[in-house]
């Protein structure tokens, strides 16, 4: 058994969305200053790194991350390499092999560099969500900060994860991963009402190059 670590690491370091709040850690007390135990908390945005998306965060009527069921980041997990411009919105057209389970992680590499935030970035297209529902999809996963482009605030992709109920997984790190099926695991905090939820997403593959 393998785990395929996909979460870029929390440092101050981290980009975040222009205008949101960055990671940052505080020492409470600290043993190198003759503490008994180290202690430190952290401020951020739980949409920072590895994160998933609550359907509050997109929808009025939607549902905390604390309140979703954790069933959808959990399982059989396929992860596939697209050839896409930046900018650009990935279409069914774009995914050229059969979709082969319930979650699908897509690798873009149009945000190469976590510690730095580009805004020309890949996303999904609502035709892509609506297709990946209709074969029977459950959560779907970008190596991008969003699922949806920079400058689209009417939120076209999430508009449609909404109407169908999927699980969304952004901001997930793939260069050094081939295609092919997994198990994930990228179980949010109970953060009850919250928008979204960091998470240490992870890819299990066996010995044998199947899913765990």
């Amino acid at each position: 058994m393998r785990i395929v670590d996909i979460s870029p690491p929390l440092t101050p370091r981290i980009a975040v969305w222009p205008g949101d709040v960055p990671f940052s850690r505080t020492i409470t007390c600290a043993i190198s200053e003759g503490a008994n135990l180290d202690l430190s908390s952290i401020a951020t945005t739980v949409h920072v790194g590895a994160h998933t998306d609550a359907p509050s965060h997109y929808d009025g009527n939607g549902e905390g991350i604390g309140e979703r069921p954790l069933d959808a980041y959990l399982g059989l997990c396929q992860v596939i390499r697209v050839w896409i411009g930046a900018g650009e919105r990935l279409r069914p057209e774009h995914v050229t092999e059969p979709i082969r389970a319930p979650r699908v992680l897509f690798h873009t590499g149009t945000f190469p560099d976590p510690e730095r935030f580009n805004t020309d970035f890949a996303s999904l297209s609502p035709e892509l969500v609506h297709e990946l529902a209709d074969q029977g999809v459950c959560l779907v996963g970008i190596d991008t900060p969003s699922i949806d482009l920079f400058d689209d605030k009417a939120l076209l992709s999430h508009t449609a994860v909404a109407k169908r109920d999927l699980a969304i997984l952004e901001g997930i790190c793939l260069d050094d991963v081939k295609a092919g099926l997994y198990t994930l695991i990228a179980l949010p905090l109970r953060l009850p009402g919250a928008d979204a939820s960091p998470v240490r997403a992870i890819l299990i593959e066996s010995s044998g190059g199947v899913p765990w």
